[in-house]
Parts: C-alpha cells; structure tokens; sequence
C-alpha cells in the first residue's frame, strides 16, 4: 500500500496492472464462472486500495479496492484487469460504484469478451466524464481468463489434456499399472490445477481400471470447491461400488453415455446420487462435441481431461483440447505392449499431426513437465 513510482503515465499503466494481475490470480479456483479480476486504486504513483474477486456471487474486485481506498479514490485512476461491468447480475454494476466513488480514470487490461456487454462499461463511464483506457497488458489479461473468454464468446468450456508417461511415451504398462509414473511433486501440481478447474473427464476404461477419486487435494488445506467429475461410460459400466458412485453424494458425478445405454443401470446411478447424461453415440463412442456444450451450458467453463489414451486421442484428434501438461518421469518402460499416451488418432502424413504452440517446460524434481497449447492465438 506504500508504493511509489516516478515514471510517466504509460509506466504508471503497466506497473499497476501487473499488480492487478498478481490480484486477480488469488481468485484462481473460487470465481468461475466469474473470471478472476484484480483492481487497484492508485493516486499520485501511490496505491490507496486493491483487490480482487474473492468468490463467485461476493463483491467485485473494483468494489473491494474502492473500499479499502475510501475517500481517497476520489480523483484517482483504478487499474483493472477487466472491463468493469455495467450490467445486474449476482451483484450490482461496478460502473456505478466507481461513479460513486469520484475516480477520475479507468485502465482495464481487456474489454469485456462477452458480445452482448462488450464496451458497455467503458462507453458508461466515459460518457460521464471518466477517461478510459482499455488494452495496457491485454495478453497478460487474456492469458488469465482463457476458459471464461472462450466460454462467454463460444459456449464451450476450456479443454486441457493433462497425462503421465514414461520418457517413452508409455501412460501405462500392459496390464494396466500406471501407478505411480509421475513423482509426489508433480501429482501435487496436478491437484492444484484440478482445484483450478470446473470439471474432470475419464474414459470409462480409466474408472474401471484404476478406481479415481479424481478430487483436488491440496495438503494443508481445503479446496473451496471439487470440481465436477465426468465418466465417458457408453454402456453404463460404471462401478456401483466405486469410490467415484461411493462420493456422488459429497461430490458431483456426471456419467455421459450413449442414447440406448441400458434404463436400469441408469436407475441405479441416479439411486447412487449420480447424474447420467444420454447423447449420441457411434461404435461406443460419446458424441463430444455434444457432450462439450452441454456442460458449457451447464456453466462449466473448463474441463481437465485425464485419460485415457484413447479418451485423449479423440480430443486431440477431433479438435477440441485447447491446451495441455504432458508429465515425463524418468522411467523407460520399453515394453511396445505398454500403453501409449494417446491412441485412435489416424495421421499418414507428418503434415496432418496436430500442432502445438508456447512450449514451456518446467521441472518437478526428476519429472519433466512441457506445456503448451493447441491454438497459435488466444482466445
């Protein structure tokens, strides 16, 4: 809250809204379908107030930095990483809080995405006399809030393909055993991106074989939701007596399958606390583009898929992963019966393979993570 700076404007706009933008991320898990947003109140080069969107429903970002800046937001410019918004949802416009407030200039990181409010706010307060400033570290911005801009502008949840191999490509060996390829580290780093997510998919291959909880656990603390769990089961094969039907009460199960997957076995999931979603299916297989805008319209804005091979294949080979964080332990199976990271995907010529973009690598332990994503442009 001391702190001060003596550069010009544009250097005031850029320092700023990187501290906004280590603010937004404290939301990281908590908002959706809410994006994560910081604010902070600066006057003079010096910060009189900040904050962020703690909770989805809760106060916004603008208002909390607003608070904590009282009286003094009064002529000062408020740094926020998105658009504020001009419209009643759970909570009331931010544009009339910062009217209120007397702030004499906004700097948002992006518009808002969402087509039927973009500008709306910018052009509410600017009509008012307030100067407004839209796209200081607007990559940054987009980069935070990738699953609710692509949700707001698509429908869609945000699809990330998480998996575990060995160095030669190998998720499990051929009996199935899969764990543990990846180290105490990298499955830590695993539960935080599970707590930041709204749902997690597996194959129903993957269910049986391994019985998942498929729960963020975060040691030391407590999430402050579970992410919804999603089983691809075309048949209804699922295991009444599984750890994922055992939970369905406590956390929510969702099994997809297909149109004539038997009533009874549906019954008894729906007995078990579980909810079953029926959509089209050929050769067993779910229709996931269907099964990707239902959950969009059940306000799902991102989606973990963990596996299987072939459950990963599918995404990657119809198009639908966004992005993704391959774990390679130091292990080598060499065992072509293993089974590999990914199966079904047909490609004859190199050409064809599906590209990646923004290959980051980082190391947990021993495990090599690279990262990455599947589209050269952001949402």
């Amino acid at each position: 809250m001391d702190m001060l700076v003596t550069d010009d404007s544009a250097e005031f706009d850029k320092l700023f809204m990187k501290r906004a933008l280590r603010l937004a991320a404290l939301g990281r898990g908590r908002t959706s379908p809410n994006p994560m947003v910081g604010a902070v109140v600066a006057r003079g080069g010096e910060i009189v107030g900040e904050g962020f969107h703690a909770v989805v429903g809760g106060p916004h970002a603008e208002v909390h930095a607003l608070k904590r800046a009282g009286d003094k937001a009064r002529g000062a410019t408020l740094y926020v990483t998105l658009e504020p918004c001009n419209h009643h949802g759970r909570t009331p416009p931010c544009t009339h809080a910062i009217l209120d407030a007397g702030i004499k200039r906004v700097v948002a990181g992006m518009a808002d995405p969402n087509p039927n409010v973009k500008g709306s706010g910018a052009d509410h307060l600017s009509a008012r006399g307030v100067a407004v400033r839209v796209g200081v570290m607007e990559k940054e911005c987009r980069l935070l809030n990738q699953p609710f801009i692509k949700h707001s502008t698509t429908g869609i949840p945000f699809v990330t393909i998480k998996a575990a191999a060995t160095l030669d490509g190998r998720i499990a060996t051929r009996s199935g055993d899969s764990r543990w390829i990846s180290n105490e580290r990298s499955r830590r780093f695993v539960h935080r991106l599970r707590h930041a997510l709204d749902g997690i998919l597996v194959g129903i291959e993957t269910a049986l074989r391994d019985n998942p909880l498929l729960t963020a656990r975060l040691p030391g603390t407590r999430a402050f939701r579970q992410p919804t769990r999603i089983v691809l089961d075309a048949r209804l094969r699922l295991d009444l007596a599984s750890r994922l039907v055992e939970t369905a009460r406590d956390v929510p199960l969702w099994v997809a399958c297909g149109e004539n997957a038997p009533a009874e076995n549906e019954r008894r999931l729906l007995d078990a606390g579980a909810e079953v979603l029926r959509f089209p299916a050929e050769n067993g297989r779910i229709d996931l583009s269907g099964l990707l805008r239902e959950l969009g319209r059940r306000q799902l804005t991102s989606l973990l898929v963990e596996g299987g091979s072939r459950v990963l294949g599918a995404f990657i080979e119809n198009r639908l992963a966004d992005d993704f964080y391959l774990f390679y332990a130091p292990k080598i199976l060499a065992d072509r019966e293993g089974i590999p990271m990914v199966q079904g995907c047909v490609c004859e010529r190199m050409a064809d393979a599906a590209p990646v973009y923004d290959i980051r690598v980082r190391r947990f332990g021993e495990d090599v993570m690279l990262s990455g994503r599947f589209h050269e442009r952001l949402y």
